[in-house]
Parts: structure tokens; sequence; C-alpha cells
């Protein structure tokens, strides 16, 4: 069988659009016998687990798999240490269905090659990003990096994410200024262990306990950072199984509801430390100081991803990352999640944000 690549440094494969199908699998007449679910990302040594927000909790809590137990369909879930790249390869060959929570970066990458989904609902926004050096390192400050290696998983929202926070500290020509090198996160801690690499965007606080690392840079859920990520569904297999996506949306926005809960937080803190990328004390510390989990564990598709998604696309132009235009006209399939709101009576309990960022209160 003849298999469509995507290269890491998003560039090849960029000529033709893909057809994406079902990918052979036998499906009942009126449902599927198996739903394949994909994570962009895999835990510390692949361990084929997710990491945090709402998603990773309906695969820890058995959610997606209790909604189609009686009818006996099966949920394979799929993860990639290649991260979104590796997805996007993936669905492009017919081996997935759905994706909970892809980056912005390679949803547009993937989206400007032809990919055919539809996205549904938002998988999380917001986040602290700390910009961390080895240990040992003198520098104090971005500006003492500069015209260093610093390393980042490309392809993926990593990417983006650096070159903004470059920019926010007046580097607005990355790959000029610095010389940045394309890294899995194992092998990116590893290159701060051996001082390899002058910097990274990591999670601190569980290396500063090892002594492996150290913060020069923190920016505190700046909206202009991070990109929400999105949960989208394969077209052909929206367009052939409505009710089915419509549960599988329903319930994630039940799972979204249960994380916002005070009452859960701790129990969280613990799930995500089971795939090995993160601790407690860096989830501890990365959401501890969130007061209200709804900023942040939130699927709405409100002004603020529409603008932030936008914001994206425009980047990937200004630094060559895609090669065709990228529109958000019918790519997104707001019914499920407005159905969704509607049945659990949760249209308004989320804030929304506008364009800019700000919160308006539910």
């Amino acid at each position: 069988m003849k298999r469509r690549l995507f290269n890491s440094t998003l560039l090849a494969g960029l000529g033709a659009p893909a057809l994406i199908g079902l990918g052979g699998q036998a499906r009942a007449a009126g449902k599927p016998t198996t739903i394949r679910i994909g994570f962009p990302g895999a835990g510390t040594g692949g361990r084929p687990l997710p990491t945090s927000g709402f998603p990773a909790n309906s695969v820890f809590r058995g959610e997606i798999e209790q909604e189609f137990a009686a009818e006996g369909i099966k949920i394979e879930w799929k993860y990639f240490v290649g991260a979104g790249p590796a997805l996007n390869e993936s669905y492009a060959n017919g081996l997935l269905d759905f994706c909970f929570g892809h980056g912005d970066l390679p949803l547009i990458v993937g989206r400007s090659t032809g990919l055919k989904h539809k996205i549904l609902l938002s998988s999380g926004r917001g986040g602290d990003v700390y910009v961390v050096t080895p240990a040992s390192s003198p520098a104090k400050s971005v500006a003492d990096l500069k015209g260093k290696t610093l390393s980042v998983q490309k392809g993926t929202a990593g990417q983006l994410t650096l070159y903004r926070v470059l920019a926010k500290y007046g580097f607005n020509d990355p790959e000029k200024e610095f010389r940045i090198i394309s890294q899995i996160r194992d092998d990116r801690v590893a290159s701060l262990a051996t001082g390899d690499i002058a910097g990274a965007i990591e999670s601190p606080f569980g290396l500063e306990a090892r002594g492996v690392a150290k913060r020069v840079a923190e920016i505190f859920d700046d909206p202009a950072i991070n990109a929400p990520g999105s949960v989208w569904v394969g077209e052909a297999f929206e367009q052939q199984y409505p009710d089915i996506v419509q549960r599988i949306v329903t319930r994630l926005v039940k799972v979204a509801h249960w994380s916002t809960q005070e009452a859960n937080r701790e129990t969280q803190y613990q799930l995500w430390t089971r795939s090995g990328t993160s601790t407690y004390i860096d989830n501890k510390n990365s959401w501890d100081r969130v007061k209200d989990l709804r900023t942040r564990i939130n699927p709405l598709l409100d002004d603020y991803y529409l603008a932030a998604i936008n914001k994206s696309i425009e980047e990937t132009k200004k630094y060559k990352l895609t090669r065709r235009p990228v529109s958000l006209d019918g790519w997104l399939e707001p019914k499920y999640l407005n159905n969704a709101l509607r049945e659990l009576k949760l249209e308004n309990y989320w804030p929304t944000q506008d364009a800019a960022g700000k919160f308006i209160a539910a």
C-alpha cells in the first residue's frame, strides 16, 4: 500500500490534497466496529498515555469506552511520539477517525495539505510558559541565549509558541538569531541535563527539583502566547456516523464539566502524572494559581478560539511553514458542541473570551 508521509519540518508533501476515507476498516451498517482516536504525543519513553486536560481525563476515566460498551464498539487509542506531524501522517493513511487535542501548527499544516476533518470543540486553552536553561548555565534572561542552541519539536504547536516567546523578548527572526534544533521531549530533557542545548520551553518544577534545569523567563496565561488546542473528526466519519460523533462530543463535554469542579482538582493532578511527562509538583505549581478551572478547561469555539487560530494561520505564512492558504471557512462544525451544551444545560457555564483574550463572565 502506498503511504503518504509528512516530513517533520513541515515542508514535504505539501503538493497534493489527501483523500481521506474510512481506511478500509470493516463497518457495520449503522455504526462502526472500532473508533480510532489519536493524541499528538505520548508519555515518557513513548508510554501510550496522554498528558493533561479533559481529553486526557476521558482516557484515564474510561469515559469513551463506557459510552459504547453496550454496543460492543471498540475504542482504539493511538499515541504519537512524533506528535502532531506523525498524527497527520496517520490520518492521511486512513488510520484515524478522531484527534483529541491537536495543536495549532500541525492542525493548520495538515489542513493546508488537503486533510479533510471537522473541528468539533476546543481541547483547552491558556497555560504558563517557562524558558529553562541547564542548571549550570550562566544565562539569566532570554537575551543571554541569543546565538545559542534552543530545542523544540519542530512541526508541533511548541514551535510557534517558542517563536512567540522569542518575539515577546524582541527576537523577530528566530531561526537567524538562534540555532533552533528539533528534538522530542525525552531527548530535549536529556540535552538540558548534559548541557548540549542552551535552552528550551519546559515545565520547570520537576527538572529544578532534580537539579537539571533552571528558569530564566516565565509567562503566565498570556492569550497571545498559547493558542487553544482542537478536537476534530474525520470528514468521512462525520458524514457516515453523525450520531456517534454527537455522543462522543457530549461525553467530552461531560468530562470537561467534571474536570472544572474544584473537588476534582487534586485527582487530576494525580491522573496527569501517569504519562511521566509531568510530575505532581509540575501539575500543582502550574495549576494551583488558576482559581477558576473553567478558564483553561474550556471546550468553547468562541471569538478567542477563532481569532487565535486565524492568528496562527497568519504566523504559518509569515514563517513559511505552509505553502497553501488555509481558512476557517467550512472547517468548524459547532452543531455537536451546541447540542451537547444544550442537552447538558451548560450553555452559560463556561466564560467566553473575546478576540483579544479578555474573559466575558458566564
